[in-house]
């Protein structure tokens, strides 16, 4: 990842969320890049690898197989960890639609992570510490009922896990994690069983 515009969460005039917005908003960002916003700095992620993109295609397929209809699924959404003033651009957030609908179509703002009924992130090599540590407390603390980590390069081999049940303390209660070949099952509202089998493992 790469670091810009703001550092040591503070602004030269003191008003540093407002001043990380604003700016976040108006960042012309590179096709398949995205910007987040993280212990007060602008952060550049760069684009992911193909294997990356195809486990998210697989999980969004996945998804849609039993999605309510008042669900839908973004690739591309930012949502703000207002607790611990963070702004996160998942692989795949799962928001209900009429939330969606409300917003405002003429400003780029980020929804609030709170409203999410499921984020996902798929490490690549650069950020895998950051989804497992930074955006597993982050996620936990904005009370995301369930946060699917589909880690290709856990040390103990290519692992899919799924957290849920956010304690409020930055942890969430329950743990069910399963090495890439095995079935992990999303409970309601999806109801869905991902055939983590389908998944390719880490890129070469």
């Amino acid at each position: 990842m790469t670091a810009a515009f703001v550092e040591n969460g503070q602004a030269s005039d003191g008003r540093a969320w407002d001043y990380l917005l604003q700016t976040w908003r108006e960042l012309d960002v590179p096709e398949g890049w995205r910007a987040e916003i993280d212990e007060g700095q602008i952060v550049l992620v760069p684009p992911s690898h193909a294997h990356h993109n195809g486990i998210a295609a697989k999980v969004q397929r996945r998804l849609y197989a039993t999605l309510p209809e008042d669900l839908e699924i973004y690739q591309t959404l930012g949502v703000h960890v207002a607790p611990l003033g963070k702004l996160y651009v998942p692989d795949l957030v799962v928001m209900p639609t009429e939330l969606i609908a409300a917003a405002d179509p003429e400003v780029s703002d980020p929804m609030d992570a709170s409203e999410a009924l499921l984020v996902v992130e798929i490490t690549s090599r650069g950020n895998a510490r950051e989804d497992r540590t930074k955006k597993y407390r982050a996620y936990a603390r904005a009370g995301v009922p369930m946060y699917l980590l589909i880690d290709r390069f856990d040390t103990r081999g290519p692992m899919a896990t799924l957290f849920t049940e956010p304690n409020g303390d930055g942890t969430f209660k329950h743990t069910d994690a399963v090495p890439f070949g095995k079935p992990l099952a999303l409970p309601s509202p999806f109801d869905v069983q991902l055939m983590t089998g389908e998944f390719p493992g880490p890129a070469v």
